[in-house]
Parts: C-alpha cells; sequence; structure tokens
C-alpha cells in the first residue's frame, strides 16, 4: 500500500474542535498539550485559571502558538466558546461516559482538569457531557489529551477498515464518489 499524497494525510476529521485545561501549572503539559493540538488538527487551545509559569510553556517543538490561537481565560465564567460548540469535561468520575463509548460532537471543546486535581464543580456544570478515559489511575493531563484527540481523529476521520487479523489493511481507501442526484419528493405523474 503506498502513502495517500501529502495533502491527503491526515485524514482530518468533520468538523472543528478544541482543547484545553483548568488551573494548568505545569509549561511542560501545556507546551506537550498544544504540539499534540497542532499535529492533530485542533482549531485553537486554551486555559481556565492557568497559572503564570503554565502559560510560559516552551516544550512545544512544533511551535503551535504560531498557528493555532491560545485563550488563556481566568475563571470558567469568562469561558466563550463558538455558537453550538458543545463543551466536554475529561475527569474520572463514576457517571462519565466511557470514551470508547463516546459519539464525539463535530463541533467541541475538550477542557482536562489540572496535573493534581479534577475539574471543579462549577465547570462539571458547564460541560454537556465528562467523559473519562478507561485507565486504572489517573494519566498525566498532556498525554490525556493525546488519547482524547486521537479518539476523535479515529471515529470522524476517514480510515480503511481494520483487518480481522493482525497488522494493517492491505488495500487503501478509495477515492470518494459522488452520487447521483436524489429526489425526496418526487412528483407523480398523470
Amino acid at each position: 500500500m503506498t502513502r495517500p499524497a501529502s495533502t491527503d494525510w491526515p485524514p482530518l476529521p468533520r468538523g472543528y474542535f478544541a482543547i484545553g485545561a483548568e488551573r494548568m501549572s505545569k509549561a511542560l503539559n501545556l507546551g506537550n498539550l498544544m504540539r499534540s493540538a497542532h499535529g492533530f488538527g485542533a482549531s485553537f487551545t486554551f486555559t481556565i485559571g492557568a497559572s503564570y509559569q503554565a502559560m510560559e510553556a516552551r516544550a512545544d517543538t512544533s511551535k503551535g502558538q504560531w498557528h493555532l490561537p491560545h485563550y488563556n481565560w481566568g475563571k470558567t465564567s469568562e469561558l466563550a466558546l463558538p455558537q453550538g460548540c458543545k463543551l466536554v469535561g475529561v475527569e474520572l468520575i463514576d457517571d462519565a461516559i466511557d470514551l470508547p463509548s463516546f459519539r464525539h460532537p463535530l463541533r467541541a471543546a475538550y477542557v482536562l482538569g489540572p496535573e493534581q486535581g479534577s475539574l471543579s464543580e462549577p465547570l462539571l456544570a458547564r460541560c454537556d457531557w465528562v467523559v473519562k478515559i478507561p485507565t486504572r489511575f489517573c494519566v498525566n493531563v498532556a498525554m490525556a489529551g493525546a488519547i482524547v484527540m486521537y479518539d476523535r481523529v479515529k471515529s470522524l476521520a476517514r480510515f480503511p477498515e481494520r483487518p480481522i487479523g493482525s497488522g494493517g489493511p492491505l488495500v487503501g481507501l478509495e477515492p470518494h464518489v459522488r452520487g447521483g442526484r436524489i429526489v425526496r419528493n418526487p412528483r407523480s405523474e398523470d
């Protein structure tokens, strides 16, 4: 199988998304999250109540801050998302939806909790859904963000089907072909 042309790779998911974190305190984690966001095709990144140290993120070697807007809101009440954008919290709580069972909205902003804590109650109340990564314990915030973004791309982008056995697909995707005209309410002819 040959790799698709560079303009077709990686496949872009439908819709748009953003990713951010509440009360982030470590610049390295914010830098890693921004790098992953840039790589997975996020539309913007954000923080809510981040410490000054986190805002000095220098770990992003892809220079995502030059390519993606970044918003830093001081508190939850300042969070301003585009119209129709759904807020999805990522937190290990009992009534959260397991990420592999979650259908991602086309327009979404994912928000992760701080390095040593959980999403605040006001932010959880503002979320349209809360998802959890099925792990035995919390993982690093930047890693959790990458897992959520991978799951979104896997769910909403067009990839060849996985084979039944081990390994990768033997053939790539067929190019998309537009179908013929569809008439939904045909007029009856007498």
